[in-house]
């Protein structure tokens, strides 16, 4: 068994194809219409093969209040693995990416928390 299609719902599918891809790095695996949304899946490209993540509509009525509640209380919708935190961080921070939280050793990793601009946090991680 092993991981094929994990989800972030996100509030505008164009906007956060353009941040997931412009921004952060990943490649357009899915693109298909399916009426007024879209199956539309990113892979990282050093994995086009690997796990994808679908940027899915967040139109029905439990995802608001849900991703709300992560937001507030500070929980990432999705943890991303990065070779280096640090210039993971200056790299996007020079792209106008909002940080929640700046990067943090936690003794075996590094951590930090962007904000997607399509309603989720996404965390940054860094294993030592």
């Amino acid at each position: 068994m092993k991981i094929y299609l994990t989800n972030v719902f996100v509030d505008d599918q164009a906007t956060a194809l353009a941040f997931y891809t412009d921004v952060l790095g990943f490649a357009t695996k899915e693109d298909i219409p399916l009426g007024d949304d879209r199956w539309l899946t990113v892979v990282s490209p050093d994995q086009p093969d690997g796990p994808e993540l679908l940027l899915e509509p967040s139109g029905h009525p439990v995802v608001r209040p849900y991703k709300e509640g992560l937001v507030a209380d500070g929980i990432p919708a999705a943890s991303f693995a990065v070779d280096d935190v640090a210039a993971e961080f200056a790299r996007l921070s020079g792209l106008g990416v909002t940080f929640t939280q700046e990067p943090t050793d936690l003794g075996p990793v590094v951590l930090a928390v962007l904000d997607d601009t399509c309603g989720n946090l996404i965390q940054l991680v860094q294993r030592k």
